[in-house]
């Protein structure tokens, strides 16, 4: 699905936080600058109803919460994660059990990973390319 600018990349975040629920794990993959970051901050603004929500990347905090009329969002970046069981100490049991989790560098829980919708971003010309697959 080509996403040609920011506003392509808000709709694909409002149609995903539509459709997203408790128990829900997405998976964003793609090289740095490819968009995660930009596609969680717009799959959290549109399940808060707020499009001006501060929504800082948590690459140095390595998980940020968001209470969201459609629950609560957990936004990880584990591209910092040294082993795929320092996930623990993030809060992730409670994440998995109660939120509706965005994993930015999924492919860092290795055998830990759930079952989850993986959301491939890959830069395309001036825009962006985004591959959904469950």
């Amino acid at each position: 699905m080509p996403l040609a600018n920011e506003v392509a990349t808000e709709s694909l975040g409002a149609t995903l936080a539509a459709r997203l629920k408790p128990g829900d794990v997405v998976g964003l993959r793609g090289d740095l600058g490819a968009g995660k970051t930009t596609l969680a901050r717009a799959i959290i603004r549109a399940a808060a109803n707020d499009p001006d929500l501060i929504v800082p990347s948590p690459t140095f905090t390595l998980v940020e919460v968001y209470e969201t009329p459609r629950g609560a969002f957990w936004h990880f970046d584990l591209y910092r994660l040294e082993a795929p069981e320092q996930v623990y100490e993030l809060g992730w049991e409670e994440a998995l059990a109660e939120g509706i989790v965005l994993l930015e560098w999924p492919e860092r829980l290795g055998p830990l990973l759930p079952q989850h919708l993986s959301v491939t971003l890959e830069l395309d010309g001036d825009g962006r390319r985004a591959l959904l697959d469950v």
